[in-house]
Order: C-alpha cells, then structure tokens, then sequence
C-alpha cells in the first residue's frame, strides 16, 4: 500500500524524537489515529478532554524536548487552545496537528468548521495550514524546526481529505536539526560588563529559568562577588541546591530575604528571568541584564545594561575577568536574614492545625521530606504554588512543573500525566487545588486508563484560595470564592484508582507514606485551613489597610466567625508585619 500524509506525518514526529500524541481522536482525525496504529512506533494517548493533552504535552516537552497532541475539528481545536498557551509561554516544543474539515468545504460554514489560522496565531511560532500533500511535508518539517528553535508551539493544521492522499516527496529537507550553539557577548562587551561588576561592593545575583544549565558557573561567580543568590519559581529547582550562597525566591509566592537582598544591593544581576514583577524590582540600584531572547532585555526593569548570551557561555568567559571580593559582610548579613525567615518557615510546619483545618505548609513539608530526590512535582496554580514554592526544596536531580507563566487554574493533573508518561521510572507528585482539579476530573480516568502510578495531593481548603487573598487585600469581602467540594478520595476510587482521605493532622504523614508506596495511582484529599493565608515578600501599608477593611465589612456582614477564624489561622504573620 503506498504511503499517505499520515503515514508521512507519523515518520517524521517519530524522525524528531516524538514518543506519543495525545489527543481524542474523531472524523478528520482518524486516518492519523490508524496510521499510528499500523506504525507501532508512537503511542495515541486518549485523553478526555483536549486541554488536558495539551497540558500534558507541554509538560513532556518541557522535560524531554519535544511532544504533540492533536485536536479534531472545530471543538477539538477550541479545546486545545488553553494547554497551547501555556506551553508556547512555557518555552515548550510542541507539535499541535489540527485537523480540519475537507479542503473542499472551506469558507461554507461547514459543521464544526473553524479558522485554524486565526484561531492560534497568538499561541504559536509557526501556524500553516496544509492543502496539498507537497505542502504538507515542507510545513511539517518546518513547524518542527520552529518549535524546537524558538522552543514553542507549532501548529500544523491538516484536512482531513488531505490526510488520506499519497504523500508527496519533497526537495527540501524532511529531518530536523537541534543545533548546539555558543552564544554569549562580545569581547568588548564582557570587558565592560567586568568592568560594571567589579566596580561594585555589594552585588546580588537573580536567576530565572535560563540559568537551567549553569548551576556551577551561578555559584562560582557568587563566590566570587561574595554574593547573595536569589531566584524565580521556575529558576528555584535549578539554583537552590548545592548553593552556600542563595537566598530563596522573590515574587508573589517568594521570600523576604531574596527582596531584602535585592534591595540591599547597589548591583543587582538579572540572569536568564524574564521575572514579571516590576514592583519588587529595586528602583535605586544598578540593574545588569543577561538573555539568549535580546528582545526581553529592559522590559522589566530599569536595566542600565544589557547584554545577549547564554548565561553558562556567558559565566564561563566573564569569571577570568572577575576579581575575587574579599569583603563578605553584605552576604553574611543577608544569609543571617534568610536563615530567620527559615525559621519563620518552619513555625508554619510546626503548628500542624486542627481536625478539617489542617496546615497546608505542614503537608507541603511532609511531602518535602518523604518524596525520591528525583521526584516531579506538578504544582496548581494558586494557593498550591506557594506551597510548593516555599517547602519543596531541590537537590539537582527534582523537578517542578506549573503554569508559572500563563497562570491557568487546573494544569497539575494533566501536566502530571504528561510527566509519568514522560519518565515512568520516576515519582510524579501533584499538588492540586480543589478549585483546579474540579476543572479536569474527567482526566483522572486517563491517569486510571494507562496506569500511571501519579499521586495526587488535593490540599482542599474549600475555596479559590488565592482569589479569596486577592479581594481581602484590596478591601473587598470575599464573595463567590467558596466551593462545595465532592468527597475526592470517593471519586477517585470510583474512578478505579486509590483513594485516601485525611481530616486530622496527626494522620498526614501515615497517608502520605501510604500513597507513596503503593504500586499504582492515588488521591490523597486533605482538608486544609481555609483561612490560611500566604504573605508576600513585599507587604505594602496599603494591602495591610485593605485586609483591615474587608475583615470589618465581614464583621459588619455578621461574619465575625470567619474574621476570628483568619486571625487564629493566622497569628504567625503578625511577626512579619512589625
């Protein structure tokens, strides 16, 4: 039988390093679906519902390189989109195949019918649709040397008439290239930027995920400057371990000490962060900015100067030209702070809570403690993250996946399956929200499907969470923010997997054991404190002020139960406050 688009599609995914596509197969769809069969060499992953297969290719692809789903149609498509998002801000190859309805019914409103075109423009690299089957193999081939250049999303959209013609060979190339570049400043500039550098005594190094690779060559040069080391939430599993010098995370979710050290600095070295927050950037100190992406150079701060690079290239031909500091008082003194707000940390974990309001840091660090060195933790976006972000630490080998730049609720579950498919010889730990994983419960059927040893931790506080902090800051009652919960462990085991419930505090850690150990999936729900809150590093009078105004607008509302309930919940900050 001679050889189709879809025959061809499917050796070039393989060609490229692609292991499955995840996506729910149906009409123009399935002349691929078959083709995957008859190959052998891919695995179809029938996830329930788009986004999850998107979610969880991103997370495969940003752990391996490169992944694909697929949508069909109209809906399929629409259903894709949030998951694209995600990973083409992520930074994430993947290959996204949206079929289409017959070339010949273009423009008529066809059933189902949308503009792929349109319809992803704004969440991807490449973005062609494929009428022909010469186009086909030139637009495959380039949509996968876009993704894992730019490293984002490409998307190939594909009719399905189109997808059942003998494939064509073409005169370009039908294989792909993953290049290995050196790529730092010139000369001059990395005189210069020495120059910047060893002009200044008090030196704070921040690093974001593009210091991934340069773990060495970040401590060196802090030991060099006798500088303090800070991070994002996607730089904190690349930096913090094996690290004498760092400080922890800034941000939202961060520390005081790293916005401490920053702010104490009369240098401040941005490495590889595209860090979003302008608000807890220092607005009196020289800012140095080091990016492969020059066009993000300044966008964030007040950057004095700017340089393009690698940061393990760069680092490696700036540290010849870097004089050793001997004065190490600055990073003495913000080590010193960093270790009491360590201490301030482990306050939260040692008051466990109460029966239905059990701490949440106190299960973020139980897990902390009892997860494989090399586990991979999926963290929901809200409350989930901070947790993750405060008590779950590195050692070089973990990782930790979210949607820290596209901010979407309900990512950890199908970024969790993406993950175990990814890596079956390691520990996949969700940290899902009871908000997050409401969205997508259908997908835990997926997880049962393949038999995807993922544990997922529900810390279910009974309310959006993070939302619920938003409007209280800002003087506004939270209204609307709680959920009436399902009981999570009895989904789970109607779902066919193990389900583990957990009221009490002193039930955690025989829960969490338990659910490590067995040989197969398994929700832990827990009943966190609703009320417990997350203070960010940077607490402005005027969050203080608003908190005040929306705990008297409860009171006035007759809600002096939740007002005490809070307060109770959460007396410990009050030190962070004086």
């Amino acid at each position: 039988m001679a050889k189709n688009v879809s025959d061809q599609l499917v050796e070039m995914l393989v060609a490229a390093g692609v292991k499955r596509i995840y996506a729910v197969t149906g009409d123009s769809l399935n002349e691929v679906n078959d083709a995957v069969r008859r190959d052998g060499r891919l695995q179809w992953v029938h996830v329930r519902h788009e986004e999850t297969g998107a979610f969880a290719a991103g997370a495969e692809a940003q752990l391996n390189g490169i992944a694909c789903c697929a949508g069909s149609s109209g809906p399929g498509h629409v259903h894709l989109i949030n998951g694209l998002y995600d990973a083409h801000r992520s930074g994430a190859p993947v290959i996204a195949i949206a079929s289409t309805c017959a070339t010949y019914e273009f423009g008529t409103e066809y059933f189902q019918e949308t503009n792929p075109i349109k319809l992803f423009d704004d969440c991807s690299y490449f973005n062609q649709m494929a009428c022909t089957p010469g186009q086909f193999a030139r637009m495959m081939q380039s949509g996968i040397q876009y993704a894992i250049s730019k490293k984002g999303v490409s998307v190939i959209g594909l009719p399905g008439d189109v997808t059942r013609l003998d494939a064509q060979e073409i005169v370009t190339s039908e294989i792909n290239y993953h290049t290995d570049s050196v790529v730092r400043p010139s000369d001059r500039a990395l005189q210069e930027l020495a120059a910047l550098i060893n002009g200044h005594e008090k030196v704070t190094i921040f690093c974001g995920i593009g210091c991934a690779n340069a773990h060495d060559e970040v401590v060196e040069l802090s030991q060099r400057l006798q500088a303090p080391v800070g991070y994002s939430f996607r730089g904190k599993m690349a930096i913090q371990y094996d690290n004498p010098n760092e400080v922890g995370m800034t941000g939202l979710l961060g520390l005081p000490s790293a916005y401490h050290s920053m702010h104490q600095s009369d240098l401040l070295i941005l490495l590889g962060t595209d860090f979003p927050y302008t608000q807890f950037m220092p607005p009196d100190c020289k800012i140095v900015q080091v990016d492969t992406r020059a066009e993000r150079l300044g966008r964030r701060a007040k950057v004095d100067a700017g340089y393009c690079g690698d940061i393990k290239d760069t680092i490696a031909a700036l540290l010849p030209l870097i004089s050793q500091k001997t004065d190490d008082e600055f990073l003495k003194t913000q080590l010193e702070f960093y270790g009491k707000v360590k201490e301030r940390l482990q306050t939260y974990v040692d008051d466990k809570g109460e029966e239905h309001k059990i701490h949440p840091e106190y299960v973020a660090d139980t897990i902390d403690r009892l997860a494989d060195h090399n586990a991979i933790f999926t963290v929901d976006t809200g409350m989930c993250c901070v947790w993750g972000a405060r008590y779950i630490h590195s050692t070089g080998k973990r990782e930790m996946l979210g949607s820290f730049n596209h901010g979407s609720m309900a990512n950890a579950m199908p970024q969790a399956i993406g993950a175990a498919l990814a890596h079956p010889d390691r520990q996949v730990i969700c940290f899902a929200g009871d908000g997050g994983l409401s969205m997508m419960m259908g997908d835990l059927a997926t997880i049962v499907q393949y038999k995807l040893p993922v544990k997922i931790v529900v810390f279910d506080n009974r309310s959006l969470g993070m939302v619920k902090l938003e409007m209280e800051v800002a003087g506004l009652p939270d209204w609307q923010t709680d959920m009436h919960n399902p009981d999570f462990a009895l989904v789970a085991q109607a779902m066919g997997m193990k389900g583990i419930s957990v009221t009490k505090p002193e039930d955690v850690e025989q829960a969490l054991r338990e659910a490590f150990v067995h040989n197969g999936p398994v929700l832990v729900h827990v009943f966190t404190d609703p009320n417990a809150l997350a203070m960010p590093p940077k607490v402005e009078f005027e969050q203080v002020k608003g908190m005040a105004l929306s705990m008297t607008k409860l009171m006035l509302n007759g809600e002096m139960g939740e007002v005490l309930d809070t307060i109770k919940s959460n007396y410990k900050h009050i030190k962070e406050l004086l």
